[in-house]
């Protein structure tokens, strides 16, 4: 691991392996997305088309 300086502003350089690692080890920790029916997804559509014209 090294540190870099540019423009007064630290930056570490790690091998690409290690980075592949801890952007997986990041994904696993974030929620999985909510899944809805089909039913329930267009309910959602339409309230949210509804919202945004009213906002016009």
């Amino acid at each position: 691991m090294n540190t870099l300086t540019i423009d007064n502003k630290s930056y570490v350089v790690i091998p690409k392996k290690e980075y592949e690692y801890l952007v997986t080890k990041a994904a696993s920790k974030t929620p999985p997305a909510k899944k809805m029916s089909l039913d329930q997804g267009k309910k959602m559509a339409y309230k949210l088309i509804d919202k945004w014209a009213k906002e016009k």
